[in-house]
């Protein structure tokens, strides 16, 4: 029983080989057949060309589209950053400071990196909580903060009055009403309360 089993597993893998060794067969004469059929294959048919934006193409490119590049304008790699202005001062807040110790830490504004700060570097007292302006030197053990202060906000600029003869916007007429309104209304209430004591004084005698 074993070795009629063991005939037949061989027998089924010699089909096999046989069925795929015709396959490959099959195929080699239809590639032959096709390369026939396309005929012969010159070089130039091979050539491709490179057309003016970087495809390739069958075509020959046109001479009369050929654009003179100058070398030295070719620029490889990440474009230097030497062009855009650099401001060294950066703002933050005192996140950490030790008086007593002299140092503390600044939390950029823009990063929110923490930044050593020793109080040799601070031009003037600084707590924790203050904003404060400062530059960054790299030291030996690594970014430290320099010339410290305290940051002074901006000048809020006082709104201009409206000049003479020049007819004010919409939210000042706004305004303008509503003042006018007000002033009416008190008016009336003080001339109400008059008439109310007069007749008080009328009702007395």
């Amino acid at each position: 029983m074993a070795k009629s089993q063991q005939t037949f597993n061989k027998s089924e893998k010699e089909k096999k080989r046989r069925k795929k060794k015709q396959d490959k067969a099959e195929k080699r004469e239809q590639r032959k057949l096709e390369k026939a059929e396309a005929g012969k294959v010159s070089f130039e048919d091979l050539i491709r060309y490179v057309d003016e934006n970087g495809n390739l193409t069958t075509e020959k490119p046109d001479p009369t589209k050929k654009k003179k590049i100058n070398a030295a304008d070719i620029q490889l790699g990440v474009p230097s950053r030497d062009s855009e202005p650099f401001d060294p001062v950066r703002r933050g807040r005192v996140n950490f400071f030790n008086d007593e110790k002299g140092f503390g830490f600044i939390v950029d504004m823009d990063t929110r990196e923490s930044v050593f700060v020793h109080i040799n570097n601070v031009n003037e007292p600084i707590a924790e909580g203050d904003k404060v302006t400062f530059e960054v030197e790299m030291g030996p053990k690594g970014a430290s903060a320099v010339n410290v202060g305290i940051a002074k906000e901006p000048v809020k600029k006082p709104k201009p009055k409206p000049e003479a003869g020049k007819k004010p916007a919409d939210g000042e007429k706004a305004e303008e009403t509503k003042s006018t309104e007000d002033a009416t209304k008190t008016e009336e209430t003080a001339k109400t309360e008059e008439t109310a004591k007069s007749e008080d004084s009328t009702e007395k005698e």
